[in-house]
This record gives C-alpha cells, sequence and structure tokens, in this order.
C-alpha cells in the first residue's frame, strides 16, 4: 500500500515537473532572451555577453570554458579529438588514418565515416552531460580536420593529412566537415569542426615553438598552402579555425593580422571561432620560442587583438589584468566572447533534449555493426597495391605462409595517432589465419634498431626462416606511430622529435628482405606507414609490395582479403613516393620547387595517384565542351572493379607553374568487360590560376590542357588542348 502511495506521488512529482518546467523555461526566456531558443544565436550571444562580468568574460575564452552558475551557464570544453573517430575517450570505433581515407580517393566514403564519428561523439557527450560533467575530449568542439598539405614525407604529422595535393585535401576536407557539423540548414549542428593548422605549417616538429616561415613566394601561399583552408570557410562553413605553432614573416599564426583579420575574416568572411593551438601563444614570449612579445600580458593582448578568440592554454586567464594594463579593451574580449557563445548556441548546447535530436543520441551507437563495417569498407578501398611482379597476387588461399615482422601482430599500429580505443581489433597476423588454411607466425622482426651491431642475430634469425618450407613470405613492416608523429621523444637512426631525417626503409628490414630474396624466397611486403617511405631496394627483393598505412581496427581483415582476392586493390597514393630521401629539398624550405608531384622534374619510384588493381582499365574517347568533360572507362579484364579517373591541368605559357596540378577526379566502378561513360563538370573553377600581374588567384584566360588518366604520371595520361577566353 505505502509502496502504490510512493510511486503515485512520484508520478505526480514527474507530471508537475513536465508542467512546470516549460513554464519556468519559457518566464526565463521572456526575462532573459540568450534562453530564448526561438531567437538567431547571434541575437542571444550579444544578450548573453552583455550579463556577464570581466571576470566571467575572460573565463569563458579558455578551452576549459568556465561555467556562470549565477546564469545557469554550463561549462564547456572546446578540446576534443575526432581525427578518424573519437578520440581519447574510452571505446570507439577506429577508422583508418587520414592518409588512408585520402587513399580511396572517395569523399563520399569519408563523409559516411566522419557522419558515424559525429554520432558516437554525441553519444559519448550526452554519457557525459547525464553524469553532470563536461571534461577534456568529452565536448561537441572536435578539432579536426587536419588540412595542412603534407609538403615533405619527413613530416611525423602527415599521417593526419589528407595528402599533398590542394584540391584532393579540399575535397576530403569538406567531406570531414560536414560529416562533422552535420547537414547544413539544420537548427543545430551536430559538432563544431575545426580547420586547422592555419597556415603554412607541415614541420618540422622539433622547432615548431620558435621557427619562422619568411621569404616565402606568394604564389605558393596561395596556390598550395591556403586553397583547402579557404574551401573550408567558404563552402564547407566549418566553425572553427585553429592558427599554428609558427611564425609567417615573422609575426606568430596565433597573433598574425595577415592571416587571421585580412584573409581569413576580411577576404573570405570567416565569422567563426579561432582557436589557437596548445599554448601556442605561450610561445609568444617565453624565453627560447619566438621571442616576439616581452610578457605574458603583451602576448595574449596581441593574440586577441589580432583575431585568436579561445586560447587551447591558460594564459588568457591573465586578460583581466591585460585591461587593468590598458594593453587590451574589454570590447576585444566581447567581439570574440560572441563569436564562441554563438557557436555554442548553434551548437545546442543550452537547449534542452527536446528541441536538439543530437543531444537524444543513446550509447548504443558506439562501435555499432554498421560503424563496424563501414571501419572495415574504409579500410578496404585505403591499401595501395604498388607492385605485382609476375601476378603473385591474388593469392589461392592454400599456399603455406610464413608471417613476419613487428607490425604484423601490432594492435596498437593500426590505430594511428590521435586515436580512440576499439573494443577489438583484428591484425594482421589474426587477418590472416582467419581467411588462409596454413598460416605460421615465425619472426617478430623489430622495425628498427639502435645501431648496426644490433642487427646480426636479425640476419641470422632471416637464416633460419628462410630454410622453413614455405610458398610465400608475408612481411609485414614499415614504421609505426610510435615512431612518427607529434614532438615525440624518439632517438632512433632516421628519426627525430617526431619526425624523420631520412625516409628509407629502415636498415634491419632492408637487410632481412635482402637475406630472404637472396635465398629465393617468394615475398610479399606489407608497408605501415603514415607517409611515404622510400623502398626501391625492395622493388627487387620483394614480389608484391602494399602500402597498409595504419588502417584501423580492422586493417588485418581488409588486408586479408586483399591477398586472396576477395577484395579487389581500388586505392591511390595521395602522395608521392619517392625514390630516395635524395630526391627531397631541404625540409625546412617551404618553397614548392622540387616538391610533389607539382613541382618535381625528377621521376619518383610510384608517382601521386598511382595504384594498381586486380582489374585492368582503359580510359578513353575525351572530350570537352560546354564545360563538361566526357571520358570512356573501360574494363578490360574479366573482374569487376574500380578505378579512379583523375583530371589534371596544366597552364601552356606559365614555365614557374605547377608541372600539373589536379582539379577533379571520378571513382567509378565498371563491370568485367564493361565500359562507363562519365561526365564531370568543368567549368571556370577548374582554370583559376596564378596571375602574376596582380598576384591573386582568379580566372585566368589563356591555353591549357587537360589531361586525364589514372595517376600523375605522364605516361598515365591523355590531353586536350583548351583555350578559356
Amino acid at each position: 500500500m505505502l509502496r502504490n502511495m510512493k510511486n503515485s506521488f512520484l508520478r505526480v512529482l514527474a507530471l508537475l515537473a513536465f508542467i512546470f518546467v516549460p513554464f519556468t523555461f519559457f518566464a526565463q526566456s521572456y526575462e532573459t532572451p540568450f534562453w530564448d531558443s526561438s531567437l538567431p544565436a547571434q541575437v542571444r550571444a550579444e544578450d548573453l555577453c552583455r550579463r556577464l562580468m570581466l571576470e566571467e568574460k575572460v573565463g569563458l575564452l579558455e578551452h576549459e570554458s568556465k561555467p556562470v552558475s549565477r546564469l545557469g551557464i554550463p561549462e564547456f570544453n572546446w578540446w576534443s579529438e575526432a581525427l578518424h573517430g573519437v578520440g581519447r575517450n574510452g571505446q570507439a570505433t577506429v577508422f583508418p588514418i587520414p592518409m588512408a581515407l585520402a587513399a580511396t580517393w572517395d569523399d563520399a566514403l569519408v563523409h559516411q565515416c566522419f557522419d558515424m564519428v559525429s554520432t558516437e561523439a554525441r553519444a559519448k557527450n550526452n554519457i557525459a552531460r547525464h553524469e553532470g560533467h563536461s571534461k577534456i575530449y568529452e565536448g561537441v568542439s572536435f578539432w579536426t580536420p587536419n588540412i595542412n598539405i603534407f609538403r615533405d614525407p619527413r613530416w611525423g604529422r602527415g599521417q593526419e593529412t589528407y595528402g599533398e595535393d590542394p584540391y584532393l585535401t579540399s575535397r576530403m576536407g569538406l567531406a570531414v566537415v560536414r560529416g562533422l557539423q552535420g547537414p547544413r540548414y539544420e537548427k543545430y549542428k551536430k559538432l563544431l569542426a575545426c580547420a586547422k593548422h592555419f597556415a603554412v605549417h607541415s614541420g618540422p616538429e622539433w622547432s615548431r615553438h620558435s621557427m619562422n616561415i619568411d621569404s616565402l613566394p606568394l604564389r605558393d601561399l596561395w596556390e598550395t598552402y591556403l586553397p583547402a583552408f579557404k574551401t573550408l570557410v567558404q563552402n564547407g562553413h566549418v566553425a572553427q579555425v585553429m592558427c599554428a605553432y609558427q611564425r609567417l614573416d615573422g609575426e606568430p599564426c596565433c597573433g598574425n593580422t595577415r592571416l587571421l583579420q585580412q584573409i581569413l575574416r576580411d577576404e573570405w568572411k570567416f565569422d567563426g571561432v579561432v582557436v589557437s593551438d596548445c599554448w601556442a601563444v605561450d610561445d609568444f614570449w617565453r624565453p627560447g620560442r619566438h621571442g616576439f612579445s616581452d610578457s605574458k600580458t603583451a602576448a595574449i593582448s596581441h593574440a586577441l587583438r589580432s583575431g585568436t578568440d579561445v586560447e587551447c592554454g591558460v594564459s588568457f586567464r591573465s586578460l583581466v589584468e591585460a585591461v587593468k594594463e590598458g594593453k587590451v579593451k574589454e570590447e576585444d574580449i566581447d567581439r570574440s566572447l560572441v563569436r564562441l557563445l554563438r557557436a555554442r548556441f548553434e551548437v545546442g548546447d543550452f537547449d534542452p533534449e527536446w528541441e536538439v535530436e543530437w543531444k537524444r543520441i543513446g550509447p548504443e551507437v558506439i562501435q555499432c555493426r554498421a560503424h563496424h563495417l563501414m571501419a572495415l569498407e574504409a579500410a578496404r578501398r585505403s591499401i595501395v597495391l604498388l607492385q605485382n611482379r609476375g601476378g603473385i597476387l591474388p593469392l589461392k588461399g592454400n599456399e603455406r605462409i610464413l608471417v613476419l615482422g613487428q607490425n604484423a601482430a601490432d594492435a596498437e599500429m593500426q590505430w594511428g595517432n590521435y586515436n580512440g580505443t576499439p573494443s577489438h581489433t583484428v591484425t594482421v597476423l589474426e587477418g590472416l589465419q582467419q581467411k588462409f588454411k596454413n598460416v605460421q607466425f615465425v619472426g617478430n622482426f623489430p622495425l628498427v634498431l639502435e645501431d648496426s651491431v644490433s642487427m646480426e642475430p636479425f640476419l641470422q634469425r632471416a637464416d633460419s626462416v628462410a630454410r622453413l618450407a614455405s610458398d610465400v613470405i608475408v612481411f609485414v613492416g614499415g614504421i609505426s606511430p610510435r615512431l612518427e608523429g607529434e614532438e615525440m621523444k624518439v632517438t632512433y637512426p632516421g628519426f627525430k622529435g617526431g619526425d624523420r631525417t631520412d625516409i628509407e626503409l629502415p636498415t634491419v628490414q632492408r637487410e632481412v628482405l635482402r637475406r630472404l630474396h637472396a635465398a629465393g624466397k617468394k615475398i610479399i611486403f606489407v608497408n605501415c606507414s603514415g607517409s611515404a617511405i622510400a623502398l626501391e631496394p625492395e622493388t627487387q627483393s620483394c614480389d608484391a609490395i602494399l602500402q597498409a598505412w595504419y588502417g584501423g581496427q580492422d586493417a588485418g581483415t581488409a588486408l586479408a582479403e586483399i591477398l586472396l582476392g576477395q577484395a579487389n586493390p581500388s586505392a591511390k597514393l595521395p602522395v608521392t613516393f619517392y625514390r630516395s630521401t635524395a630526391q627531397l629539398p631541404d625540409y625546412e624550405d617551404y618553397k614548392m620547387a622540387g616538391r610533389t608531384y607539382r613541382y618535381m622534374r625528377e621521376q619518383p619510384l610510384w608517382p601521386f595517384g598511382f595504384g594498381l588493381s586486380y582489374s585492368s582499365f582503359r580510359i578513353s574517347n575525351l572530350r570537352f565542351k560546354d564545360d563538361v568533360l566526357s571520358v570512356k572507362v573501360e574494363n578490360t579484364s574479366g573482374r569487376d572493379g574500380a578505378e579512379v579517373v583523375q583530371v589534371y591541368v596544366r597552364r601552356l605559357d606559365d614555365p614557374n607553374g605547377p608541372i600539373r596540378t589536379l582539379r577533379a577526379f571520378r571513382r567509378i566502378d565498371v563491370a568485367a568487360r564493361e565500359n562507363v561513360q562519365i561526365n564531370i563538370p568543368f567549368g571556370d573553377k577548374a582554370f583559376e590560376w596564378w596571375n602574376p600581374a596582380t598576384n591573386t588567384v582568379c580566372n585566368y584566360p589563356g591555353e591549357y590542357e587537360i589531361q586525364v588518366g589514372n595517376s600523375s604520371r605522364s605516361s598515365d595520361l591523355q590531353t586536350i588542348r583548351v583555350t578559356r577566353h
């Protein structure tokens, strides 16, 4: 009886709450417009800003934005990671690294991946909110994507990018932003995405806190380093832009008026939030770094006035002091504060669950089956077949396979960096054991050694392996995220501070492969890395070479399917694979001369856009009419497959310009012995070019060459000439 009375009482309370809470909410909205969700986010932000005291305003400008209890303002953390899955926040689906996703040349797939990432991110944020906290990595602001141009393979963070080409990076970056932020015309953004690092940043890691990039040609700035940012701002409506650590022309990027005001806000009309890279503002004034400001208050005042709205760090706490010293005005603080408050309103941070559909996503979506299958499909499409001598692949399935190499059984290697943790990872070894009948793991050969003296035992072990009966050896090598990444303490030969000093395959692996080849073994080399490795000797010692990147939680299954022929390779390189370190210009020189497929005069080992298939394709019937490019793609083999049609442009009267530059691509499935006609819109945007008379990139009349093929190599391209008026 008492229990029934208690339950009835609770139901009455719940009913009263249902009636009273909306009434309270609307009454509060009437009194305080910033609570009124029917008002535009800008109006709400301005109203809230007017109600805050200086100390409260300053507390909101840190990445750990402080709550304002007297107004009911919750805490908010701007720092979360989602490089290729929700990062650093427990279990989550781990997709292939961005470089691997770029190798799919499939921005529709990338959009699907990041739509799933944002779904898991919202679920995790909802869990945190219901538990009453908002810690780092639990928020709805995600500092992704990294759209810096990967100009040099020695940069350890290149794995976080989408390759060396501005157009490919722009396409992939747009897909990421749209997947994270959700449909543009929804009332609330799903998440707040962030384009980073603005601008002209791609290593070295070891000097980024003091480095100054000067004398950079304007052409390189506008044709190479800025296009992806411009695209994500103007076409992607990205919510945030993160400024970089280094200086550009003597001024730190997070205090660079030219970048943050003239270009980003005035020219591109960006009205979102600029966030600093973490503790980048400290580099303005700390001894031994930029030496740009003489004090902390001078540094933070300059950063704020120049356009940095949110600081990742704690120095902005001194803004109250800076106002008192007259170094910055409260109206400067208000300008930034309104921007970040508007972003919070746009993502539904202040509004109830019944209004914000994203707040109703439950934990069941985290690592659900659909997300697992997408991670597997992305891995399949990301693996690049670089060499297949004698048609050794695909295998039949009954071969005696010996598996070697540290990366074969290393689950964490597959996760890349800035990663989450999957509930289960299928390693390469596990994938092979699931798909093939006779698999033996015979050697955990290291990736790299401290010195050559340590090598002899492994060479002896290679000789022992060579005496074992086998039909094929699968050597899973390369490097790992433990060797390349952001500001790492790695001192092995060839590595420095997370970067590399040379790009050769580490000597111990090179010598083991040479020994096995000399013994007459058939070798399939699986290279795991976030960037290009110089593999010229391995083209002789190995029969097949595959670039597997860091392929995520199910990379082992994907690789095994490709080796067995259950999946047909279709990936293409998003970077140039150089023959050796000798082909690279000075790492610390940001000029593009001699770099990437666009400016490199020598022949690389494998060109940008290259990738083999078990099918064969013919591209023909090039026609250009009424700003539409049409081509026929024919599958001349007996196997269904996918080809990537790549369209490059070259300006004929521009000897100082790119040799060619990507302006369109289309991934297309073609059945065996069938052909498909495709039409690619190719209007004025595709013929925007550097105009030396105006120092701008603009629609530029003249004679052009359209080059179409399946890689950037001249012999793989067909051309037609076009005159633009």
